[in-house]
């Protein structure tokens, strides 16, 4: 009987992390996850699958940091897996106008420091990585977006992941690596983190329609994305590193609405007859007359990202890759989450 094969993932800790650990669990995938040492600990969303580490286990989690290049080269060398995911980054975009060069560290030369890891050790033959890519690369480019169409990036973070794109081509040209990026349109999940828009839509209008919230505050309610389920995302992660070659491939549902949209529907699951009056500034969702949700400038990017559409056109021809779930279907398992808690 073969050995299993090892998984090396970089930000263990997210929602797509965490979900990829399980997936790859569930294929009998020895998974090592890396996170930050904090002084907080923040491993909920994978305290399901850790044990502890004394008694053995498929799951395994290291310490280890992007910004740290002997780090990385060690984690890498010890572990010496058969594939990397590189899912760390500091990826919320309104954070990297504050902390832009955190930013840069992280998730530009992040991807740097591993792929110049595998080349230094010699393992490019053995070793498969897999580069996480956003939508928002794409930023002020006209949709629908794919693989071809160009990048116009409108944040720090997206300004970072675009050169992590690219050195991961790089690398793959240039020292022959299997290096793949994934540019992956918004996905979300009953996981979520608080400050994203759609985790925080959920969980504020749920605690209005128990009457433990007043007020949501948002910022432009007029963009429009193209929202996903995150474990349909990380199934497609997986099969472009099961590909005979390297390739990179947009993954997205190819439909799009609106943060408007999106919280009518929202709305409609908890029977929250929302109405809307005014508009721009002044523009107010209201129910049973009271004001539920305003809007705030302090939440509007310095340079907006007005729309977001993927073609995953390729994934489905090569990987095969097709999504299982639909907006609705999301919004109703985040919304049973939260009433869960």
């Amino acid at each position: 009987m073969s050995a299993s094969k090892k998984a090396l993932i970089f930000g263990v800790t997210g929602q797509d992390g965490a979900y990829l650990s399980k997936f790859l669990l569930k294929k009998n995938y020895d998974v090592f996850g890396v996170k930050r040492r904090s002084s907080s600990l923040n491993t909920q969303r994978v305290d399901d699958i850790y044990v502890d580490p004394h008694r053995k286990t498929k799951f395994k989690m290291l310490y280890g940091d992007l910004t740290d290049s002997l780090s990385v080269l060690k984690i890498i060398n010890n572990i010496k897996p058969h594939e990397i995911y590189n899912l760390a980054a500091q990826s919320h975009v309104q954070v990297s106008f504050e902390v832009p060069e955190y930013t840069a560290n992280v998730d530009a030369l992040g991807t740097l420091r591993i792929l110049d890891s595998i080349k230094t050790l010699k393992l490019q033959k053995k070793i498969k990585f897999y580069q996480a890519g956003t939508s928002e690369m794409f930023g002020a480019t006209k949709p629908p977006q794919n693989e071809k169409s160009d990048f116009y990036p409108r944040s720090p973070y997206a300004a970072a992941k675009v050169y992590a794109h690219w050195i991961t081509i790089n690398y793959r040209e240039a020292y022959s690596l299997f290096a793949c990026n994934g540019i992956l349109f918004n996905h979300e999940s009953p996981l979520r983190g608080e400050t994203f828009v759609t985790k925080k839509i959920v969980s504020a209008l749920c605690k209005i329609k128990k009457g433990k919230n007043d007020i949501l505050y948002l910022g432009n309610i007029y963009s429009k994305r193209d929202w996903g389920h995150a474990l349909d995302y990380v199934e497609a992660m997986w099969l472009i590193l099961q590909q005979k070659k390297p390739n990179d491939f947009v993954i997205a549902t190819g439909k799009q609405y609106t943060v408007k949209k999106f919280i009518e529907l929202v709305c409609l699951k908890l029977n929250i007859d929302i109405n809307w009056k005014g508009k721009g500034l002044s523009e107010t969702g209201y129910w049973n007359n009271k004001p539920i949700i305003k809007i705030d400038p302090k939440y509007f990017r310095p340079t907006e990202v007005d729309s977001l559409l993927g073609s995953s056109k390729k994934a489905k021809k090569i990987l095969k890759w097709k999504p299982k779930y639909n907006i609705k279907m999301l919004i109703e398992e985040m919304i049973d989450h939260e009433f869960s808690q």
